[in-house]
């Protein structure tokens, strides 16, 4: 009973070796590198990916919190159209001093 433990236990070891030794090979073989390299590229991509999405959720909430108009736009900013009616509206003749 005790020489057949050991002789799986061997066995068993020899096969987790085996295979740990296998991975490490075709991990430094050029398309190893190639897909570690990858995986990295992948991992940074989505990093970014997320610390831009939660500045952009933080920057809403900040806005909201601040009662700001959402997407940049400044709120005293006007369209062209509202603007010049309003100029217009407050003098009608601006070189004109009565």
């Amino acid at each position: 009973m005790n020489r057949g433990l050991w002789f799986v236990a061997g066995a068993g070891a020899g096969i987790y070796g085996m295979i740990r030794a296998r991975r490490a090979a075709e991990a430094l073989t050029v398309d190893g590198m190639r897909d570690r390299v990858g995986a990295a590229v992948v991992g940074a991509r989505m990093f970014r990916d997320e610390v831009a999405q939660g500045r952009a959720d933080a920057e809403s909430g900040l806005r909201e919190r601040l009662g700001l108009v959402p997407h940049g736009t400044p709120e005293l900013e006007r369209s062209g159209f509202e603007a010049r009616s309003a100029r217009t509206s407050t003098t009608d003749n601006p070189g004109e001093d009565s």
